[in-house]
C-alpha cells in the first residue's frame, strides 16, 4: 500500500476549470480535435470530454482516484475503440497517477449517471479490464452496487474510494436510473442529465422536481464549489440553444454551474409545473413530459441544421 492520501484535511481543494473545452469542428474546415479532451482539475480528479466531431452529444466523464480505487462516472456515446479510444485513455491515466502514488491491487469501478446510450455506449471497452467492476444499467443493479434501499430518493448513501468518501443520491426524473454524485474533495455536485446549461427534458416530472428538491437541499448543508451536468446545449445569446445533432458549437457557455444557479433551475421547473411542455429560460430550457409535438419539433430543428450548407 503505497502513501495514504488524505482526502477530508483541506477539502474543498480549489480546483481548476481555466480550460477551453473542445467544442466541434467546422463541416470542411480540414481542423481536427482528439476525440478524448483530458482535464485535470486537480492532482487526484480528471474531467474528460467526447469530441462533439465523434458524437454530437459530446458528453462529459469524469475519473476521481481515491485511495483502494478510483471511480470513473459515464463511459460515453461511441462504443467503437478507433472512434473514442476510452480504454486507452483511462489506462493511460491510472498509470499515471499510479506512477505518482504507487499501491497494489488498484480497482476501477465504472459507474454512470443514467442508462442512457450517450452515457454508457463506452462500457463494452473496460468489461473485460482487469480489477473493473462495471456497474449495471437498470434501477435495481444501481441501488444494489451502491447499497440505497428500496425508496431510494429517501436518504443519499456513501461509496469510499478509499478515503474519498463520495455522496450519491437518486435524482430520477429524467431517467429511472439517474443519479447524482457530491464529491466532498473536489466540490463538484456531478449530475448528469437532471441539471445541465441546457434542455433539462424531464420525463417524469413529480419525480424531477423531487430531485431538484433534494439537490438544493445538500447545497444547504455541505460546500459545492460547481455543478457539472454532462452536455452543454446553450449558446451564449441568452435564451438560445444549439439545435439537436449539433457537432460544432463556438459559442456554447461552460459547462459548470453555480449553487445559484442550481436555486434558479429549480425554482424555474417549479414555476411551470402545471405547464406541460417547453419552457425557455435565458440560461436553460425546461421540458415537463414533452408532447410528441415538442419532440418532433426539436428533431425537425437538428434535421433543418443538417441541410444546412
Amino acid at each position: 500500500m503505497g502513501e495514504w492520501i488524505d482526502f477530508a484535511a483541506g477539502a474543498p481543494v480549489a480546483g481548476s476549470l481555466d480550460v477551453r473545452w473542445n467544442h466541434g469542428v467546422a463541416r470542411r474546415s480540414g481542423v481536427t480535435e482528439p476525440p478524448v479532451q483530458v482535464h485535470p482539475y486537480d492532482e487526484h480528479t480528471v474531467l474528460l470530454r467526447q469530441s462533439l466531431a465523434t458524437n454530437h452529444e459530446g458528453p462529459f466523464l469524469a475519473l476521481l482516484f481515491g485511495n483502494d480505487r478510483a471511480l470513473l462516472l459515464d463511459t460515453g456515446a461511441t462504443a467503437e475503440a478507433a472512434k473514442f479510444p476510452l480504454r486507452e485513455t483511462v489506462d493511460g491515466l491510472v498509470a499515471a497517477w499510479l506512477q505518482q502514488h504507487p499501491r497494489d491491487g488498484y480497482e476501477l469501478v465504472v459507474a454512470h449517471t443514467h442508462a442512457h446510450g450517450d452515457h454508457v455506449a463506452g462500457d463494452a471497452q473496460l468489461a473485460d479490464r482487469p480489477g473493473t467492476t462495471v456497474v449495471g444499467h437498470d434501477v435495481d443493479a444501481v441501488r444494489a452496487f451502491f447499497g440505497f434501499g428500496a425508496d431510494w430518493t429517501s436518504a443519499p448513501v456513501t461509496f469510499d474510494l478509499g478515503g474519498r468518501v463520495l455522496e450519491v443520491l437518486g435524482t430520477p426524473g429524467h431517467h429511472e436510473t439517474s443519479i447524482s454524485v457530491h464529491d466532498p474533495w473536489s466540490g463538484i455536485l456531478f449530475t448528469g442529465d437532471t441539471v445541465l446549461p441546457g434542455r433539462l427534458m424531464a420525463f417524469d416530472y413529480p419525480a424531477f422536481l423531487d430531485s431538484l428538491d433534494r439537490l438544493v437541499a445538500l447545497t444547504e448543508r455541505t460546500p459545492v464549489s460547481h455543478v457539472l451536468g454532462c452536455h452543454v446545449e446553450m449558446t451564449t445569446t441568452p435564451g438560445r440553444d444549439y439545435p439537436l445533432g449539433t457537432k460544432y458549437q463556438p459559442d456554447e457557455v461552460a459547462p459548470q454551474l453555480t449553487v445559484e444557479q442550481l436555486r434558479a433551475m429549480r425554482d424555474a421547473a417549479r414555476s411551470v409545473a402545471d405547464q406541460r411542455g417547453v419552457h425557455r429560460f435565458d440560461e436553460f430550457l425546461v421540458m415537463n413530459e414533452p408532447r410528441t409535438q415538442d419532440l418532433l419539433r426539436m428533431v425537425g430543428r437538428g434535421l433543418l441544421l443538417k441541410l444546412r450548407p
